[in-house]
């Protein structure tokens, strides 16, 4: 509330929403010894071998079934061979002695046998599936003991030295990434094949995070992996679970983050392999009637105010932490969390919105803790990025101060702008004051991811930048001994965009870009369905463009390779918010200054290139460019010097001002030469 003076008329709801998630925790550590013992039920609940005693147990939470057994392959799928006794709090328990049990090892498939509280009888996936195989209709899913002979062994010593960073001061460069789609040819990539193919890929270009979607097991593949039904098993489809350590493993050797898009919001509602009325009822892991399912969505909502529910999804945090040394976590959906209209509404626009009946108070003591055990368990490294379009006041403050503790939030208004721009306005008419508010404006304090685009800008019914810029001349004239005025255009108006976007969209934050669009990927992304045929054909990234050197791709990844070494070089994180210095609306040209050394230039005019153009400059001396999105490494024109030195000179007022060639649709960033002193 001392940061934002525009809180104090709800201090009062602040406080009640602090002093809840301050008891929810006290009780925690009361009752379980700390949050860290709380999240454990996965070491509790699911199918379970003990060495020590050579027996299997298996637990299940099902307060309102009334008979539930184990079946599987182990006992030739005899469904009521293997009763579940029921104990306390609504828990069901089998012990199966290891001599009584000779089929049930590595490999072996089995389900429960439910008979709900409305008397139905399911088979049913239990909620802690560690890994699940889908057969070969797609329509159907068994729960599988994965227990190799030979287990997984981070390092000789079983250890792993994970990369250390620290993001407070450190720009987190993220690249987001589907491995089923990673791959060219069509079908289904896999973890092994994105380990050896794309992770140098996206080591060489720079980034140094990598954000993976899909991993938690889904159905549907054409879901993207945001509608989960086994929230503890690494999706089959790409291979095995050792296959995905192997490639957490190889990522953290190449000195790689790997942060897991997590889905905590909602369920798939199918019944057969996921939550979904587990038991019979309603109100199981979901809220009850309406509040229960997604408007839109169609999936089931999770009720973050009962404690098997929250300890089901912090157990879930620390799983993959620990068992698969995921370094964070990018929430999905967390809008939907946190309000009971989903997000779904146009009236964001006064504090008092955030606080009203609409707002779901035990969803934000969940991500409170959700983010606290994140510390706890990676300290100093665990990352925490929130996909919030509400504005939610204090969803990056830590929790200490009240705030719900993440450490990032994307910054999804500026995708938005810029498909808004490109699609419905003149490049003559783009208004660089509003170019300059929009993709600056952010919360105050609020650490922001910036992005152009990301897997949502590039899905059928929408399109890429690339794609909206240059259209069906991808498929033409990208190479480079062709000529076209549309990718030409396509290619300049590009670059800067990213450049834009990350320079001044990324203020104490860091950048996000989708795989492949850093060499302008040309097509969207269809998974398999009736409605293309079960085609694979753009369910996949086509890397040869990017390799082929006749063709125009090389460019776009070459200047994107260039951007982020100027980010890392100026490491973002730490800089103070750019400072605007000129807007010029006449000459569609944009300077503003960024850690008093760097000048950002951008012409956005269509075909107006200004000789001695004098710009604004925040301290006098000699500069030099250090990149030119014209440049022809770049695939543009290398109509500027970019050898040359530029001296600053003071105008009337005695401000230092710098005269530059300031060629149309392009960005130039110059630095100050910093002189030698020679003492003596």
């Amino acid at each position: 509330m001392e940061r934002d003076e525009w809180l104090w008329p709800v201090a009062d709801r602040i406080e009640r929403r602090h002093a809840a998630y301050l008891d929810a925790k006290r009780r925690i550590e009361k009752e379980w010894g700390g949050l860290y013992e709380f999240a454990s039920a996965h070491l509790y609940f699911g199918l379970h071998y003990h060495q020590d005693t050579d027996t299997w147990t298996f637990r299940e939470w099902l307060p309102h079934a009334r008979h539930v057994f184990l079946t599987g392959d182990f006992n030739g799928w005899d469904r009521t061979s293997h009763a579940l006794a029921p104990l306390e709090d609504g828990v069901w328990e089998i012990r199966i002695p290891g001599a009584s049990a000779k089929g049930l090892g590595h490999g072996s498939r089995y389900k429960t046998y439910v008979q709900d509280c409305d008397g139905n009888w399911r088979m049913r996936l239990p909620a802690y599936t560690f890994y699940a195989l889908q057969d070969q209709t797609g329509k159907d899913f068994s729960a599988l003991v994965w227990r190799p002979e030979k287990a997984f062994r981070w390092s000789e010593t079983g250890e792993e030295v994970r990369p250390r960073a620290d993001f407070s001061k450190q720009t987190p460069l993220i690249y987001e990434a589907h491995v089923g789609m990673a791959q060219e040819k069509e079908g289904v990539g896999t973890y092994a094949g994105f380990t050896r193919n794309i992770l140098p890929r996206i080591k060489d270009a720079g980034y140094n995070v990598v954000q993976l979607m899909g991993i938690a097991e889904h159905p549907y593949y054409g879901s993207f992996g945001y509608h989960v039904s086994n929230f503890f098993a690494p999706s089959s489809r790409f291979g095995t679970p050792d296959e995905l350590k192997g490639l957490v493993k190889t990522a953290h050797e190449m000195g790689l983050f790997v942060v897991m898009d997590v889905v905590h919001a909602h369920f798939v509602a199918n019944i057969e392999e996921g939550l979904n009325r587990l038991d019979g009822s309603d109100d199981l892991y979901s809220y009850g009637g309406r509040a229960g399912t997604h408007p839109y969505w169609g999936s089931r909502m999770f009720n973050f105010g009962r404690d098997e529910v929250r300890r089901f999804l912090l157990s879930n945090l620390r799983y993959w932490l620990e068992e698969f040394h995921f370094d964070g976590f990018r929430f999905d959906g967390v809008t939907a969390m946190i309000y009971f209209h989903r997000g779904y509404v146009d009236h964001f626009g006064t504090y008092a919105n955030y606080f009203g009946a609409e707002v779901d108070e035990n969803a934000l003591i969940h991500i409170s803790l959700a983010n606290d055990l994140i510390r706890e368990a990676c300290p100093g490294t665990g990352l925490s990025i929130a996909e919030e379009v509400s504005g939610m006041p204090g969803i990056t403050v830590p929790t200490g101060e009240g705030g719900l503790g993440f450490d990032y939030r994307l910054s999804m208004g500026i995708p938005d702008f810029w498909i808004k721009l490109v699609k419905e306005f003149r490049d003559e008419d783009w208004v660089m004051g509003e170019l300059w508010r929009t993709v600056t404006d952010r919360l105050v304090n609020v650490p922001q991811i910036a992005y152009c685009e990301s897997h949502d800008q590039a899905l059928v019914g929408d399109q890429t930048l690339a794609f909206r810029l240059m259209g069906a001349e991808m498929y033409t004239r990208m190479s480079v001994d062709s000529s076209s005025p549309v990718v030409e255009r396509g290619m300049a108006l590009l670059k800067m965009i990213r450049l834009f976007s990350l320079f001044a969209g990324a203020e104490g934050g860091g950048y996000l870009n989708f795989m492949g669009n850093e060499f302008g990927h040309p097509e969207w992304i269809d998974f398999p369905r009736p409605g293309n045929g079960q085609s694979y054909r753009y369910a996949r990234r086509q890397w040869s463009l990017a390799d082929n050197p006749r063709l125009r791709y090389k460019f776009l990844a070459a200047f994107d390779k260039a951007m982020l070494c100027l980010a890392r070089t100026l490491d973002l994180r730490c800089c103070p918010p750019a400072r605007l210095l000129s807007i010029d609306e006449e000459n569609k040209t944009l300077a503003f200054g960024l850690d008093g050394t760097h000048l950002f230039v951008f012409n956005w005019h269509v075909d107006r290139s200004i000789p001695d153009y004098e710009v604004p400059v925040e301290i006098p001396g000699k500069y030099r460019l250090v990149l030119c999105s014209d440049s022809a490494c770049f695939g543009g024109f290398s109509r500027v010097d970019e050898d040359a030195f530029f001296f600053t000179r003071d105008d009337a007022s005695g401000k230092p001002r710098l005269s530059v060639y300031n060629v149309n649709r392009a960005a130039q960033v110059f630095e100050r030469v910093r002189e030698q002193v020679t003492e003596g």
